[in-house]
């Protein structure tokens, strides 16, 4: 029965859905009606903790006719055909980021959920956070003049923490550009309030036994005049977070005594197979996962994905955990924002305007496919050390 809630069936119960479950327990426009997954052990995890039922294929999850929406937290690169799945049985889909490995994919997608007339949203990407969300209001409001220039940076951990093979694979949807750079790209491109119309990078690939990119630098040029550096570095030396008042990137408290934590860990193991253990030992239905504390209260700041600075013509602007630094030619001030009641609650709210009201999306499948675009030039222009021009898409940011 139709209880006015978004009644979600999940695919996939690895590590991003372990990373949503926070907001979907918390929210109580949300209701889990449905699990899938190959290992017994998270279907059984998922049955105990929401007595619902938890199916071994995709096919089944899709014909419960319980199920209204499809989150796909599969690995990267089933997201086409579990979409397609889904699409096929009349449901909604959001997907995790990216939103496939090939554009020809993303255009499967968005074709199958258009002739289905089913709502596509990508996320969650961390454009969906809501001090990024603020700034971009900021610069849609005209106040400090067009945007010239942004500075995204992000160091961490990522290539050190536990992978299993096909993480460690490009061409599998492995490695820093397809998991971190559709959060920079997305993020700058919802800042800058125009469409970029080419790029240049360069990949960093320097640990034989991570054999992927662990790190990039990408300028972007923008149709409005605008340009973009990005960098990221997932080595698991400097952390960026200092910078951050050491608020880590889920908005928790971290603290700089951890430093190392992830490198020492990883020296720990011995070969791929004991590494993948691991990593599936840590996520839902693991025999290391750790459920997250229905009684806990939210995480006091806001996500971020490390430091921004959009440059316009009148002024810097600096998103924070807690709210947007503003740099104008007199004065400096910080724009508080409220700490968030639920996490990535800006998902939902997306989702829910688009499922129940009708509203159309603004991390759509066509934003999406852009982001994905970006990063496969970015692949290739490192590869061929060159400019790569995008595509005369224009959006509507």
């Amino acid at each position: 029965m139709n209880n006015g809630k978004l009644r979600i069936g999940v695919v996939g119960l690895g590590r991003a859905f372990s990373l949503m479950l926070p907001t979907f327990l918390a929210d109580p426009r949300v209701e889990l009606v449905a699990g899938c997954d190959p290992r017994a052990g998270a279907r059984d995890q998922f049955s105990r903790d929401f007595f619902r039922p938890a199916y071994e294929v995709v096919e089944a999850l899709a014909a419960d006719p319980e199920v209204e929406v499809i989150y796909i937290a599969s690995p990267h690169q089933f997201h086409a055909r579990h979409t397609q799945i889904a699409a096929d049985h009349g449901k909604h889909v959001l997907v995790e980021k990216p939103m496939a490995l090939s554009l020809a994919e993303c255009d499967a997608m968005i074709d199958a959920c258009a002739q289905a007339g089913v709502h596509l949203l990508i996320g969650h990407c961390h454009s969906f956070d809501t001090p990024y969300l603020r700034t971009r209001e900021l610069v849609q409001s005209g106040r400090f003049g067009a945007v010239r220039m942004i500075h995204a940076l992000n160091f961490t951990d990522y290539i050190c923490r536990p992978r299993r093979p096909e993480e460690l694979r490009t061409e599998q949807g492995g490695g820093a550009v397809f998991s971190q750079a559709a959060h920079q790209v997305d993020i700058v491109r919802l800042l800058a309030c125009q469409e970029p119309e080419r790029v240049r990078s360069a990949l960093g690939n320097w640990d034989e036994s991570r054999p992927t990119e662990g790190a990039y630098s990408a300028l972007m040029w923008f149709h409005g005049g605008a340009y973009a550096a990005l960098n990221y570095n997932g080595y698991g030396h400097f952390d960026s977070d200092e910078w951050m008042g050491w608020t880590g990137e889920m908005g928790q408290r971290k603290s700089s005594e951890d430093y190392g934590a992830a490198r020492r860990r990883l020296k720990s193991i011995a070969g791929p197979a004991e590494e993948s253990a691991l990593k599936s030992a840590g996520t839902y239905g693991g025999n290391a996962y750790t459920p997250p504390d229905r009684q806990a209260p939210s995480a006091a700041r806001h996500q971020h994905f490390g430091p921004f600075v959009v440059s316009c013509e009148k002024a810097d602007l600096r998103p924070l955990p807690e709210g947007i630094y503003v740099y104008e030619d007199d004065k400096k001030y910080l724009i508080d924002i409220e700490p968030p009641l639920v996490p990535r609650a800006e998902v939902i709210d997306e989702l829910y305007a688009a499922v129940h009201d009708g509203q159309p999306c603004l991390h759509g499948g066509h934003w999406a496919r852009r982001t994905l675009e970006i990063c496969l030039a970015m692949i290739e222009s490192s590869r061929a050390s060159r400019d790569v021009i995008l595509s005369g898409v224009m959006l509507d940011v």
